[in-house]
């Protein structure tokens, strides 16, 4: 099975849909599987307080103004359905709410996605664990006993899903990768382990798909120098492009685990072994 390659689009449209178009474009040209978005009920995930308070943006000088202007609608979302099965792309959005992840149903999205932000968020693990389509889930900023919790609700509801071992920080130090973590999470709970990762660079993201990871998750850009807190955690289109090229690659170099010999070895041994 090859590994799954996501790109993560999350935020980096900056509320245009013809950004998010063209990052679909680049996530198709480069050879992705899948693209992801993010999705939030904006009254449900942040208070008042918060929302009211300044911030500068180009939408204006609140976080409710920055926050709205990133946000996608079921038009925009229709469109994108519509467009990335043009492509031959999946695609799927983290919901960081209830209400948001029943949004999503409407759609036949091939998987579902928990950001490591809300794994402790039992209410939306549920909803989202009921619908019993495949899932991926971040493991960011978490214990080891949240991840038992979390697993523990995917398995009550027979739900199909995927760990990807990911530090949370942005962007991440190569040095704090701890890639070792595939194989802990791999031989604890006995299911895929996928790498969501928020590094600059390629090396990390290669070095997971030989420490075992199935699946590969990286936030995609134009370019890393627009305006959003997630660009400069992302690789652009060239990247991209390198990433996907290069994984194909190690999975060719990792081989099948079988010992055979090729036609070209055949004609060695034959050669020095009489």
């Amino acid at each position: 099975m090859s590994v799954y390659v996501i790109g993560e689009i999350g935020i980096n449209h900056n509320g245009d849909l013809s950004i998010a178009k063209k990052l679909i474009d680049i996530a198709a040209d480069a050879g992705c599987d899948a693209v992801k978005f993010q999705k939030r009920t904006i009254d449900k995930v942040y208070s008042k307080e918060m929302l009211d308070s300044p911030r500068e943006s180009p939408w204006g000088h609140t976080q409710r103004a920055q926050k709205e202007g990133l946000e996608f609608g079921k038009e925009a979302y229709d469109v994108i359905d519509a467009y990335c099965r043009e492509k031959g792309l999946d695609w799927s959005a983290s919901a960081w709410d209830v209400d948001s992840q029943l949004f999503l149903q409407q759609y036949d999205l091939r998987f579902n996605k928990v950001a490591s932000a809300m794994l402790t968020n039992d209410e939306l693990l549920e909803t989202i664990a009921t619908e019993k389509r495949y899932t991926y889930i971040s493991t960011g900023m978490s214990t080891m006993a949240e991840i038992d919790h979390a697993v523990d609700i995917f398995r009550k509801h027979a739900c199909p899903f995927s760990l990807m071992h990911c530090n949370s920080t942005y962007p991440m130090a190569e040095t704090d990768a701890n890639l070792r973590m595939i194989s802990v999470l791999k031989e604890k709970y006995h299911c895929d382990i996928g790498y969501s990762g928020h590094e600059t660079g390629i090396l990390v993201s290669l070095l997971a798909v030989a420490a075992g990871a199935t699946s590969i998750e990286r936030h995609i850009t134009l370019d890393r120098s627009m305006y959003g807190s997630d660009q400069k955690a992302s690789i652009e289109p060239d990247e991209l492009k390198d990433l996907v090229q290069k994984i194909r690659l190690t999975e060719a170099i990792l081989g099948s685990g079988n010992k055979t010999l090729s036609e070209a070895e055949l004609a060695v041994r034959k050669k020095l072994r009489g």
